[in-house]
């Protein structure tokens, strides 16, 4: 076995897209390789970029894959990175709404976040007196980041993607912008992706794109799905923007989201259900209603293989995750478990993870335990 590195990442260094171009190309030549890697790599540009571009123009775009670019981006709106990770052709690591101070230039919104910070903190310590100070903050700062606007520009990321996929994305951006229908949300959305395209440097190939694939953005849906739970399942539920973002980084899961324009609901956290704050809640988070909060509900469709939704539980169903989307695994897991008891395979596979918490699975080993163990971990509320 022989192995070689024929590139690598380069800090500081943005790679024109011609020389994309024809590492592309010559990777195209490996397909047909007819001599040694060292010869096809030392040919003429010419006839690599002849290659690169037959292959642009034949559909054959996959070659485009193996040169990629790491980007920063900052002052990053959350929907456009929940864009992003919903491609699942791609490497992030996401400033956390979870674990740091959410910043906003609107001044109401700025307001009520600083507000219910300071709420939470007093829930959290009338219900769960033994915790300490930096974990409640933590946990105040998770509920109250659901009146962050999913537009504001409040997030930084490292995002590595390929150059095919890079021109992808470049195109569904102005295929939405060109095309989709204008209303509160996709007006808002059509400036965050101009703003994008604006910041990119010059990848754009001419025709590397996807619309002989007949391709766009994967988050929005375009058409009603059905449930059904077997080998493979598919399932709708209500969830906020924020239990999306979360769910989104199953990458071996598919997730579509529809907006219920007009109509809109909001996740109360349960630490204020049904007490005198939840009014107050609804009050406030709905007051900001043409910010598009990440407390938001969405319709959303999950679907995937029954081996994954039991990846999905083994990293959800737990008392260090986000609440919502443990509530939520859960109860797709009920109902995963009620469709099909009557099919004896995949209700014995099931069987071990209904239990609880992750920490009650098989072979499950936890190297940190978290505050509320097994049993507590699935009835918390907080």
């Amino acid at each position: 076995m022989k192995v070689q590195v024929l590139a690598s990442t380069k800090i500081g260094y943005c790679m024109p897209k011609e020389e994309a171009l024809l590492f592309s190309g010559r990777a195209a030549g490996i397909c047909y390789l007819p001599d040694t890697i060292d010869k096809l790599f030392s040919e003429p540009e010419e006839k690599t970029l002849k290659r690169a571009n037959a292959n642009v123009a034949s559909g054959h775009h996959s070659v485009f894959g193996h040169a990629t670019y790491n980007f920063i981006l900052e002052d990053v709106p959350k929907i456009l990175a929940m864009i992003l990770n919903n491609e699942k052709v791609y490497t992030t690591s996401e400033k956390s709404a979870r674990y740091t101070v959410m910043k906003s230039e609107d001044s109401e919104e700025k307001k009520l976040y600083e507000k219910w910070i300071e709420i939470f903190k007093k829930r959290i310590f009338e219900e769960y007196p033994k915790f300490d100070e930096k974990r409640v903050k933590k946990l105040a700062q998770e509920n109250a980041r659901y009146l962050i606007s999913i537009f504001t520009p409040s997030t930084s990321m490292e995002y590595t993607v390929n150059f095919e996929q890079l021109n992808y994305i470049i195109g569904w951006s102005k295929d939405y912008i060109n095309n989709e229908e204008n209303n509160d949300f996709s007006i808002k959305l059509k400036d965050v992706l101009k703003d994008f395209l604006e910041n990119l440097p010059d990848i754009e190939v001419e025709g590397l794109t996807s619309e002989m694939k007949g391709r766009s953005f994967s988050l929005f849906a375009r058409r009603p799905r059905n449930e059904e739970f077997g080998e493979n399942y598919s399932v709708n539920y209500m969830a906020s923007f924020a239990e999306l973002a979360q769910a989104q980084r199953h990458r071996t899961l598919s997730y579509e989201m529809n907006m219920n324009y007009g109509k809109y609901s909001y996740y109360i956290p349960p630490i204020i259900r049904k007490t005198e704050l939840e009014k107050e809640w609804l009050k406030d988070i709905s007051s900001l209603e043409k910010n598009f909060p990440q407390g938001m509900m969405v319709m959303i469709n999950e679907r995937g293989t029954i081996e994954n939704f039991v990846l999905k539980c083994t990293e959800r169903l737990c008392g260090a995750a986000q609440l919502e989307i443990m509530e939520g695994t859960f109860e797709i897991l009920e109902k995963y478990k009620k469709a099909v008891e009557n099919n004896s395979v995949l209700s014995e596979y099931l069987k071990p993870y209904t239990k609880g918490a992750r920490c009650t699975f098989p072979g499950w080993k936890c190297t940190s335990p978290c505050i509320f163990g097994p049993k507590d971990a699935v009835n918390r509320i907080i």
